[in-house]
């Protein structure tokens, strides 16, 4: 239980720092800032396992986290951009 409460709170986190790296205005609220987070984690640990960094079963590094939530902070602009 204190597992999941650590990574949505480390999940909030790298999503705000995420959303303060990345310029520009994203409207999201915290809850959605904190899946971007763990989401960002999840996309670097699995870019990391694909490319040798990690082992399997490893977790990804905060910033690689961050990198990764910046990345898909991006991806998000340009889908929400083309669909308004």
């Amino acid at each position: 239980m204190m597992s999941l409460l650590g990574t949505l709170f480390i999940g909030l986190i790298v999503g705000f720092i995420a959303r303060a790296v990345k310029p520009g205005d994203d409207k999201l609220g915290w809850i959605m800032t904190a899946l971007l987070g763990i989401a960002g984690s999840f996309v670097a640990n699995y870019v990391g396992a694909a490319l040798g960094l990690y082992k399997g079963g490893d977790a990804a590094g905060f910033i690689a986290s961050v990198i990764g939530a910046v990345v898909l902070l991006f991806i998000y602009g340009l889908i929400k951009g083309k669909s308004t």
